[in-house]
């Protein structure tokens, strides 16, 4: 019998499954897809997390693959908004690396004990002393389990597990890309920028788009291609299983080549969901990532959450497994923790969905006035680092280390 059985291959159980076997505990991992997905979605590891990693040796994994993005930039109708500069935080990693997903998995999956796909959860029972499993692979138990399965394994826990849809839908690609999607030197007042040196050049910038249409995001990825997502007013109007491809496809088209860029990627859509669980364990029963929060994609932090949780509490549960005795006062602190962390995530996540809308002209006009104020002195370092997960409770651990 496993020590620890954790629910999800996906990059939050298998960082927490590569976690504890580095400590010596026997884990098991289920996954319910028969093989990885391959997909690229949530793409940015904020300093945290790299700080959180560095002595497991995975954060030197990631860095060999990941683009070092030490800034970004917010744009309209070609105006230069504001500058958000990463580097200039007080932090370990100053800037946020952006991987495809499956490189995220890949490198965890390195550490990690091979995950037994195809098994799916149908039921979880807490016992004294351990917990069941009702699987299609038959029953199994473990002393500890802990769900990491995404939204799908949310109701085997939680009686009220419907998270909040918000109208909101986006197109999203991968493309090799064009001038105009990547930031120039923008020239301010007719001399060039104190801020455009070379090292802040457009392979390693971030580039949001307010357009009244709605926003146009694009993010650097590694061997030249950038991350394009956009607001898709048609998406947001129809029932996501109703959705045409070839209707999907055409309007993304059409607001790439508004700025000079061909769609050559395939293209794929997503929602926009909340939900933060009233608890994360239940005795020997523990829940992180999507399972327990789920957080609009749009600034990045959803995925970040989880791989916090689990680098936090995998200490926790190899405490737990080698002394016998669960750290109780300290899995509290923890559960409490994350739960702030999440609720403080959700807002930070509503504001930037929020942002990206289709405005008509006044309303275009004082979002351009905020975001401007929002970027500037003194309020742009603060943005800066709470977009970089600075809020969350275990970035504590990452300041002050540069």
């Amino acid at each position: 019998m496993a020590e620890v059985i954790v629910v999800g291959a996906g990059p939050v159980g298998l960082l927490l499954g590569a976690l504890l076997r580095g400590s010596g505990v026997d884990v098991q991992i289920l996954e319910q897809r028969s093989e990885g997905s391959g997909a690229s979605r949530a793409i940015g590891v904020h300093a945290p997390v790299l700080t959180a990693l560095e002595g497991s040796g995975l954060t030197a994994g990631l860095l060999e693959q990941a683009v070092r993005v030490t800034r970004g930039e917010a744009r309209a109708q070609g105006e230069l908004l504001g500058v958000v500069r990463f580097d200039r935080l007080s932090t370990r990693f100053p800037f946020v690396a952006t991987l495809p997903q499956s490189g995220t998995e890949a490198v965890f999956a390195q550490a990690a004990a091979a995950p037994q796909r195809g098994v799916s959860v149908g039921a979880v029972r807490t016992c004294p002393g351990h917990v069941e499993l009702e699987t299609s692979h038959g029953d199994r138990r473990a002393p500890v389990v802990v769900l990491a399965g995404g939204p799908r394994s949310r109701e085997l826990v939680y009686r009220s597990a419907q998270a909040h849809t918000y109208p909101d839908r986006y197109l999203m690609t991968d493309v090799l890309i064009s001038d105009d999607l990547v930031p120039d030197r923008p020239v301010l007042g007719g001399q060039t920028s104190q801020d455009q040196l070379p090292e802040h050049s457009a392979a390693h910038t971030a580039l949001v788009h307010l357009e009244p249409g709605g926003v146009l995001e694009s993010f650097p990825l590694p061997e030249g291609r950038r991350r394009l997502v956009a607001w898709d007013s048609a998406g947001a109007a129809q029932h996501p299983a109703r959705e045409d491809p070839a209707a999907q496809r055409d309007r993304l088209q059409r607001r790439l080549a508004a700025h000079g860029q061909e769609l050559t990627g395939e293209v794929s859509s997503f929602g926009v969901r909340r939900f933060v669980a009233p608890a994360l364990r239940q005795g020997r029963l523990l829940v992180i990532g999507d399972a327990a929060h789920e957080v609009s994609p749009i600034g990045g932090q959803g995925m970040n959450l989880g791989l916090l949780d689990a680098a936090t509490l995998a200490p926790l549960l190899a405490s737990w497994v080698n002394t016998g005795t669960a750290p109780e006062a300290a899995l509290r602190e923890w559960e409490q923790a994350r739960l702030r962390s999440a609720r403080r995530a959700a807002r930070l996540a509503a504001l930037n969905t929020r942002l990206g809308r289709p405005l008509p002209w006044a309303g275009d006009t004082a979002r351009r006035t905020g975001v401007r104020l929002m970027l500037g002195p003194g309020a742009g370092k603060a943005f800066a680092h709470a977009y970089a997960m600075g809020l969350d409770t275990a970035s504590r651990g990452s300041a002050g280390k540069a």
